[in-house]
């Protein structure tokens, strides 16, 4: 109970601070619209995004907002089915690699001794090996990845940044006067672990998550762009890939192009908005001097 508490504060404290804070109120704002065309895409998309029954090559009219493919499909059908996929690569990812970095950081930092020593060297490992060449060489040979290929692909290449962050932050708290008395008390390591040293921390696995979640946008629509995802499924991704297979700015159809990768750098906007606004609650120096000045003249 007392976990949920001090997840319940925090989780408060974050939602007053994203009211507050403009580039958090824009990240969210953006961040809310995708998750509900994620959710009922139905709703927006006017055509099946597949159907090839258009004349090709259309360009913009109030029956095709972004017009048709070179195939007769209906570009703006596409980019509204395709933003299921992707938000949805970006969420998972980002929540299996917070869990994984989570578990091996703290995990590392509280243990100690050859615990730490192995977990370290490990993450160190992962961390020094190119992920993009990685990601490359392992989808490559499994050849066209599916949906849970890539995401398990993501999330093994993309946990590591996040563990090292949170070794070190645990480091710092492991020797607070708060959790010895816990441990003086007899408390389990599990009940010290979930109740004392986590919710302190939980602005920077906040930030971890939308950090690896930007990680997983990217990535996911770089391999799909190259053709090592799935083709015949609906992303932001393999739009970009049949878009460049078909020579869209050559033959006059930019936005099949432009508007999935309008859409990746909108959807990347929103979760580095949202980073880098939990990442001034995690650390203090990176907030505005005003709003410094502000709080001690409120004081």
């Amino acid at each position: 109970m007392r976990f949920l508490s001090s997840l319940g504060g925090a989780l408060a404290r974050a939602s007053k601070f994203i009211r507050r804070d403009k580039k958090a109120a824009a990240g969210s704002i953006i961040l809310f619209v995708l998750l509900l065309i994620t959710a009922f895409p139905s709703w927006f998309a006017p055509d099946n995004p597949s159907a090839e029954i258009y004349t090709p090559g259309v360009g913009l009219s109030w029956s095709h907002l972004l017009g048709t493919t070179s195939f007769g499909q209906d570009v703006f059908s596409q980019l509204i089915v395709g933003t299921r996929q992707s938000v949805m690569i970006a969420l998972i990812v980002g929540l299996l690699s917070t869990i994984l970095s989570v578990g091996i950081g703290i995990t590392a930092a509280y243990s100690g001794g050859m615990v730490d020593d192995a977990l370290s060297l490990i993450t160190d490992v992962v961390l020094v090996i190119p992920t993009f060449p990685l990601i490359i060489v392992i989808t490559a040979y499994l050849k066209a990845a599916s949906f849970w290929l890539m995401v398990f692909v993501l999330v093994i290449t993309g946990w590591s940044y996040g563990a090292r962050q949170l070794r070190v932050q645990a480091l710092s708290l492991r020797n607070r006067d708060y959790l010895l008395a816990a441990k003086a008390r007899g408390e389990s390591s599990w009940y010290v672990i979930c109740v004392e040293l986590i919710p302190p921390m939980t602005s920077l696995i906040v930030a971890n998550f939308l950090s690896s979640a930007l990680y997983a946008v990217l990535m996911a629509a770089g391999l799909q762009f190259v053709g090592l995802g799935n083709i015949n499924t609906e992303s932001w991704g393999t739009m970009l890939y049949w878009a460049q297979n078909n020579e869209a700015l050559s033959i006059g159809l930019p936005l099949w192009a432009l508007a999935p990768g309008v859409a990746i750098a909108i959807l990347g906007s929103a979760l580095a908005l949202l980073n880098y606004a939990f990442d001034e609650i995690a650390n203090p120096a990176l907030r505005p001097v005003s709003a410094r000045r502000l709080k001690k003249a409120e004081a």
